[in-house]
């Protein structure tokens, strides 16, 4: 008896052919439609959540389909649908009001082509080592208010604030938690050592590489994705 293989109910129907002409079916009870003997069969729940932890590291997508066996195809699709609904809050361990000190920093990237920048403004807890904002997008004012609205509230009322010299940060932050430094302190010393962990962790990110993002919401998905995952990982 033919059953459906999402839930194997076998209230099923003759729906039409496929492109190639085999014959495909519906199922009654959820909708599905597949044919009896694919010639790609469902990718298994273990292989996805192999190219999940992948998606993680210094790989292209190519990389990753001769580490799986997936079609490139399949996985570029797969790849899109999950950077689309990635949540764009970051997970970040709720502070009492207090002594916070962040660090904020920019790192440049680009979409389709080098003349298309896409500065990624971050800002790390110097102690908990998490990333508690972020903005994508140009070097502008614009953008580093971006970055200071999507700190937590407790970071905007309390925190000291270590920059470089970029005139933004000035028109933003407040001028009495603002402290502008030179990379020779040290004081911001972190948040440039995470820009390098997510350089070499974030293959769209290595410079002279070929694995670039072509569209921004895959840019902005990718980035969140992993910047959600380092911060959960910090919090186990």
């Amino acid at each position: 008896m033919l059953t459906c293989p999402q839930c194997q109910s076998p209230s099923t129907i003759k729906y039409g052919h496929t492109h190639s002409g085999k014959q495909r079916y519906r199922c009654h009870e959820c909708g599905r439609q597949f044919v009896e003997h694919p010639a790609h069969p469902p990718i298994a729940t273990d292989t996805r959540q192999l190219i999940d932890r992948l998606l993680l590291e210094r790989l292209s997508l190519a990389g990753i389909t001769r580490a799986t066996g997936v079609s490139l195809r399949w996985l570029q699709y797969y790849v899109n649908a999950k950077l689309e609904t990635v949540p764009h809050e970051l997970p970040v361990t709720p502070k009492k009001r207090g002594q916070l000190t962040i660090e904020m920093d920019e790192l440049w990237s680009f979409v389709g082509s080098k003349g298309e920048k896409a500065w990624i403004w971050l800002a790390l807890d110097r102690d908990t080592r998490e990333v508690v904002g972020y903005a994508i997008g140009d070097r502008s004012q614009k953008t580093a208010k971006q970055l200071w609205d999507s700190l937590p509230p407790v970071y905007r009322q309390c925190a000291l604030v270590y920059t470089d010299y970029w005139d933004a940060y000035g028109c933003v932050l407040p001028s009495k938690r603002h402290r502008v430094v030179g990379k020779e302190t040290g004081q911001t010393n972190h948040i440039e050592r995470f820009n390098n962990t997510l350089r070499q962790r974030t293959s769209r990110l290595v410079r002279q590489a070929l694995s670039f993002s072509k569209k921004w919401e895959n840019h902005i998905g990718a980035v969140v994705y992993f910047l959600r995952h380092y911060n959960l990982s910090l919090q186990l």
